[in-house]
């Protein structure tokens, strides 16, 4: 892949000179503001040290989904970061600047690919954080903001909807209006949620422990999750199941757990995200568990950064960093621990998905294969251009329907491209974007998390009960 070397943005310099002619200006031509009544205010801007690690280089650009989208420099890494670094010199939080900030999706894709090791996640989230305080949308902004997070960071709410959106399945009224179009022409962003919505079976209740099969190997805590909980019940039990199988204690304790706060940490709700992490370190602070496993990958990213995003409060700063310290993906733990579990043939291509949030955020790449191709007769197949977000990113897809059906209907024909018989991916997210993709670019496919595949090799189930998980016509 060439690597477009492209040079960052300068100021605007008069003629004679390095200095800006008429004061500092950004990149957009806005005229700064005095010291201190810029962007950002004292409550954790945005780091000017880690604003000064990037160098420009270029890297990041053909690894960003939205440069790689519209070339649009401010819509890449190092644009962005080039408009935290004006806001600290005191250019104000314009809606220009929100609208570049607003359109990253988070997907930490650039993190992999910088050479200099510029902490973007830290970055992104920390200006993300500035945007929600001192910003003000518009009201239509508002108002569907208001609602997704009235409704997805709450498990009980979501599990609401699961009567009346199987019942709107089991009548073939959703295969009507997909193939009408006349949701997505008259309400795009309606259409967008309708098309992501999962086909929806009985949901078992979780037990409050697992037993683990044979000698105790560990004691694990595990996240059910919202949209997991309500949507993927069947990807937990597997969880659950693969867990025991491999000696592992399982406490879930499914009443006590409430939202893990990932929603709220990448959308820029700092207060509302620590409340759910002090809910969550409180539920297991007694569980005695010596890992905290997580089969959602933007779960896992925030879980793993509890030390940080409580580490102003001296009640639950030591807390956090030691409950963040025991925060595993599940393809993690196991490797960790190493097999005990047979496992038998499952004679089955799979494409395998990195999940942004795994991959990038957290690093995990090798574990998930590695797990995959220790099952007899799986082929594992890799998808052209991993690095590019599917267009999923939490809710990204929601307030920006339009480009993440772009994003969708890329990484559909990558996936489409390997011939596969099976995409398995470890977010939930990632398997309601690319299902809805696939349908649109009206390819078939069979999808499912890494856990349903390790739970049906170990318990011997065969590859039909996987490949019956079709993608939603």
């Amino acid at each position: 892949m060439s690597i477009p070397q492209q040079p960052g943005p300068t100021p605007v310099t008069s003629p004679g000179g390095s200095q800006p002619a008429s004061g500092p200006r950004d990149v957009l031509g806005a005229a700064a503001q005095p010291a201190g009544v810029g962007a950002f205010d004292e409550h954790h801007p945005p780091s000017a040290e880690l604003v000064a690690d990037c160098v420009h280089c270029g890297f990041c650009l053909p690894t960003c989904p939205t440069y790689v989208l519209w070339g649009e420099e401010m819509d890449s890494p190092r644009g962005r970061i080039y408009l935290m670094k004006q806001g600290l010199e005191g250019e104000p939080l314009a809606d220009s600047m929100v609208t570049h900030f607003d359109r990253c999706l988070g997907c930490m894709s650039c993190m992999t690919a910088c050479p200099s090791g510029v902490q973007y996640d830290r970055l992104i989230e920390a200006t993300r954080q500035q945007v929600e305080r001192r910003h003000r949308r518009g009201p239509r902004d508002r108002a569907l903001r208001a609602a997704i997070f009235a409704l997805f960071p709450y498990r009980r709410r979501l599990r609401l909807l699961r009567g009346p959106l199987r019942a709107y399945q089991a009548t073939g009224l959703a295969r009507l209006i997909r193939r009408s179009g006349l949701l997505r022409r008259l309400a795009p962003t309606l259409a967008a949620v309708e098309s992501l919505a999962p086909r929806l079976g009985r949901a078992a209740r979780p037990p409050e422990r697992v037993a683990a099969v044979g000698t105790r190997r560990a004691v694990v805590g595990m996240l059910t999750g919202c949209v997991q909980g309500a949507f993927f019940p069947e990807v937990n039990a597997a969880t659950a199941r693969v867990l025991a199988a491999e000696g592992c204690e399982v406490v879930i304790l499914p009443d006590r757990q409430g939202c893990c706060g990932a929603l709220s940490v990448h959308n820029g709700r700092e207060e509302e995200a620590r409340r759910f992490a002090r809910r969550m370190v409180d539920t297991f602070a007694a569980a005695g568990i010596d890992y905290f496993v997580v089969n959602a990958a933007g779960c896992g990213s925030t879980l793993k950064e509890y030390g940080d995003l409580l580490r102003d409060d001296p009640r639950y700063a030591a807390l956090a960093a030691d409950f963040a310290g025991r925060v595993r993906d599940l393809s993690e733990v196991l490797v960790e621990l190493g097999q005990v579990a047979t496992r038998h043939p499952l004679p089955v291509t799979v494409a395998y998905h990195d999940a942004c949030h795994l991959a990038h955020a957290q690093g995990v790449r090798a574990q998930p294969r590695r797990l995959l191709r220790d099952i007899p007769g799986l082929e594992l197949r890799e998808i052209a251009d991993p690095e590019i977000c599917c267009g999923s990113a939490g809710i990204w897809n929601i307030l920006h329907p339009g480009p993440a059906a772009e994003l969708g209907d890329r990484k559909a024909r990558t996936v489409l491209a390997t011939g596969a018989r099976l995409l398995v991916t470890a977010n939930p997210g990632c398997l309601m974007q690319v299902a809805a993709s696939v349908t649109r670019a009206g390819g078939d496919i069979a999808l499912a998390h890494t856990a349903q595949v390790l739970d049906a090799s170990i318990r011997g189930r065969g590859v039909e009960e996987l490949l019956h998980q079709r993608t939603p016509s």
